[in-house]
């Protein structure tokens, strides 16, 4: 299984960008995709997640109103709209998945339930 990101560059605050992340080798259907970034000297923290119909999403409260994940199973492709860039959204962005099942995708926010991740892609929002 292999995840790759893109979308990522250099905007200026309150611009938006759209990440993408392509999965290959499996269908992701009946996977839970998430976003995950990491500011240089800090962990990873969770972005956001959605559930493999698409139908639930759960995201991180500094996002929320300005992120958006959503999927397209048919592409095997899962998307982070970001509008209102600011500075502090400054990081690598990554993508992960699980086939795990789950109760609630409001459960997977830790890093540690994804086990398939892509590389990667460098988001920067200058003031």
């Amino acid at each position: 299984v292999q995840l790759q990101a893109s979308g990522g560059g250099l905007v200026q605050t309150g611009d938006s960008l759209r990440l993408s992340c392509a999965i290959s080798g499996r269908t992701v259907t009946s996977a839970i995709m998430g976003w995950f970034r990491q500011a240089s000297g800090k962990e990873r923290e969770f972005v956001a997640a959605i559930s493999w119909r698409g139908d639930s999403t759960y995201s991180t409260d500094s996002v929320k109103g300005r992120f958006t994940i959503s999927r397209d199973n048919a592409k095997n492709t899962v998307y982070l709209q970001m509008n209102s860039l600011k500075p502090e959204d400054t990081a690598v962005y990554y993508c992960a998945a699980d086939w795990a099942p789950v109760a609630s995708v409001a459960l997977k926010k830790r890093a540690a339930e994804y086990h398939y991740w892509g590389q990667g892609t460098l988001v920067t929002v200058s003031s």
